[in-house]
């Protein structure tokens, strides 16, 4: 597409908590990273397997990928899988539904030169269902009142509303490397108001560089995370509790401490991290400095390292059984499901317990004291 919008759906979650985020980013570099290519590249995997699926002739583009690999195989396949099987269910309702891959998405007429890019797009009578994949395993993704959804939603509406008669909007989160696909459905009639009480009036805020700055969880992905005074103000508010023993504070205290804490840690790194590079840049601190950090030793070349050892009588290599996605992979889905989960071979432990809002849709565990009351 050549440039990405200012007010983008990706990033809407974000300006429309904080409006003057948008221009506020707009001075800074987009640096990329690590994660964001090896989505780029999953992306690129789901959108040739979901090409094939349906017949379309392409280009398998895996040789070309930097972080192709097992996982990332075994991914991009139940994408497609899942996308197929959506496509399945709207046949039954409507004989000539539309696929559309990777589809630009243009919502313009709510937010000023807003568009973004739709994974997957199956248009029925009755029923619109965007589908977009996240390849990234740390952040959970839900779709519920997914912002990003109901910009592409909108967008999909612009196309096809007047050609298909559509009444709700199913939205969905492919997330496999958190086992997570996430649903959420609106009605057209509620998409719609949503956009003209909430997307448009903010929108134009968020364009003309105006509103109320906003500190909350959705500065993890801001430029200006780092050096922003009001996410600094927002985190320093625990400064409050002067660090006390935890013993000593209050339960009130203590939840407003557990409603921060993972964003005051995570800013506390963003702020040294912004330091470092400034200092790597030229910018001499008054009371830091930058010093060569430790390091481990390596080899020089695996392959002649693994030949000295050969020739020495030894075995360089130790072996290890492939993990579950690398073991699908080598076997393919359903050979995996013969060989291995048929004969009781795969189990899925329990996890250890975290503590988390009550927002959060999994049940709660009972603890040994809520167990022997009920006895």
């Amino acid at each position: 597409m050549g440039k990405h919008a200012l007010l983008s759906a990706s990033s809407s979650h974000r300006w429309l908590a904080c409006p003057p985020s948008a221009r506020l980013c707009e001075s800074y570099e987009d640096k990329g990273s690590e994660y964001a290519q090896q989505g780029t590249d999953a992306h690129s995997l789901c959108e040739y397997k979901l090409q094939k699926a349906l017949g379309i002739k392409a280009d398998d583009p895996t040789e070309n990928l930097t972080y192709y690999d097992s996982e990332m195989e075994v991914c991009a396949e139940s994408y497609a899988d899942y996308v197929m099987e959506q496509l399945a269910a709207a046949m039954k309702n409507c004989s000539d539904p539309i696929v559309l891959i990777e589809q630009r998405l243009d919502y313009s007429r709510f937010v000023p030169e807003g568009f973004g890019t739709g994974d997957a797009v199956i248009i029925a009578d009755g029923q619109l269902t965007i589908c977009d994949y996240k390849h990234g395993k740390g952040v959970l993704v839900e779709a519920e009142k997914n912002p990003q959804m109901m910009c592409y939603a909108l967008g999909a509406l612009e196309l096809f509303d007047a050609l298909y008669d559509i009444d709700t909007v199913r939205m969905v989160i492919f997330q496999p490397r958190r086992e997570n696909v996430s649903e959420y459905i609106i009605t057209r009639t509620e998409l719609l108001q949503w956009a003209e009480d909430i997307l448009v009036p903010t929108a134009k805020l968020a364009f003309d560089g105006e509103g109320e700055f906003c500190a909350g969880e959705h500065c993890r992905f801001c430029k200006a995370k780092a050096a922003c005074r009001k996410r600094a103000e927002y985190n320093l508010e625990l400064a409050k509790y002067d660090f006390e023993t935890p013993a000593m504070l209050d339960d009130v205290e203590i939840e407003a401490v557990l409603s921060k804490v993972d964003e005051l840690v995570s800013w506390a790194a963003d702020v040294k991290e912004f330091a470092l590079h400034a200092a790597i840049s030229g910018k001499a601190w008054t009371d830091w400095k930058l010093v060569e950090g430790r390091s481990n030793r390596k080899y020089v070349s695996d392959e002649a390292v693994a030949t000295a050892v050969t020739e020495a009588g030894y075995n360089p290599y130790e072996e290890k059984l492939l993990g579950v996605t690398a073991m699908t992979a080598l076997l393919g889905k359903k050979n995996f499901v013969e060989v291995i989960e048929s004969r009781g071979l795969i189990e899925k432990p329990q996890g250890k317990p975290v503590l988390v809002p009550m927002s959060d849709k999994r049940p709660a565990l009972n603890t040994a004291k809520q167990d022997f009351n009920e006895e």
